[in-house]
């Protein structure tokens, strides 16, 4: 089975709306430099199809993943990591006024599924049959559908909790298994106390892992109130990792902000982030597990 990075930014995708800095004028005038919102497609050993994360950039997601060979559409499943808007805003997409699907299995924490209930807009796509809610447990793997191949297990994250709590995923196939963590408030609240980065994912038998690269530092936002949107910084990051050695996990940075410097290719902190050995993640890149 294989997993597709169907898009690398923060929910604001670039360019983002209302930006007038030079990284979003120049993904204006460039499309090829335009991305959309962290979300995952998953083509089972059985060719169905499950995507991790609803954006509102699904249609360009489909565009991308059918590129490359999507088999069934619309998904057999859909799994949230948490509510916040770019991981989503796209799920009105399934309902009557677009796609018009029925039967999408939604798999969510319970925290996630009872804002669901409790959201209009979302409980009358539950009534029609659209989407129908299964709720996992907590470090217990689950198959999405019958006979798809793979398992997903969902890791607590803590992470701004106005709406619902956040997860972590790891998607888990027969030769190889993935970690997808787009949010985080910080390492100290997500690892146990003396625990490091590398020992969490071995101690997970994590293979690859995809993780919060948000913001380069919090220079490039020096305008915001950082307390407000907590996370690791990719500098805080590398610091904790160094470099990496052989026989470590393969970690990719994903989520990135508008502003933030590892989308440029050209840029000294790519160049300083590979020569450490680690990896900056692309869209449309393709894993098999």
């Amino acid at each position: 089975m294989e997993v597709t990075l169907l898009g690398i930014t923060q929910d604001g995708g670039l360019p983002q709306v209302g930006c007038l800095k030079d990284c979003c004028k120049e993904a204006r005038l460039s499309p090829e430099l335009s991305k959309m919102p962290v979300s995952l497609g998953i083509q089972g050993a059985d060719g169905s199809s499950h995507m991790i994360e609803a954006s509102r950039m699904m249609a360009g997601q489909f565009d991308l993943w059918n590129s490359i060979g999507i088999r069934e559409w619309p998904p057999s499943s859909v799994s949230l990591t948490h509510a916040h808007l770019g991981h989503t805003d796209g799920l009105g997409l399934f309902g009557r006024e677009v796609m018009g699907s029925s039967g999408v299995i939604l798999h969510c924490s319970p925290s996630m599924g009872n804002l669901l209930n409790s959201t209009p807009s979302w409980s009358a796509m539950i009534d029609q049959g659209v989407i129908i809610p299964k709720l996992w447990s907590s470090m217990e793997p689950f198959e999405p559908t019958t006979s798809c191949g793979f398992t997903i297990t969902a890791v607590p994250v803590p992470h701004r909790s106005e709406l619902s709590d956040n997860h972590a995923l790891i998607i888990r196939g027969k030769k190889k298994s993935l970690l997808f963590m787009p949010d985080q408030d910080s390492w100290s609240e997500t690892l146990e106390e003396g625990l490091g980065i590398l020992d969490w994912l071995r101690g997970m038998s994590v293979d690859i892992a995809l993780i919060d690269g948000t913001f380069w530092n919090y220079d490039e936002i020096s305008s915001r109130d950082v307390s407000k949107i907590p996370h690791p910084t990719v500098v805080e990051t590398l610091e904790i990792l160094g470099n990496r050695r052989s026989g470590d996990p393969e970690i990719s940075f994903i989520h990135f902000n508008h502003t933030n410097p590892l989308l440029n290719d050209e840029s000294d902190e790519c160049r300083d982030l590979l020569k450490m050995g680690w990896g900056i993640s692309k869209q449309g890149e393709v894993y098999h597990l």
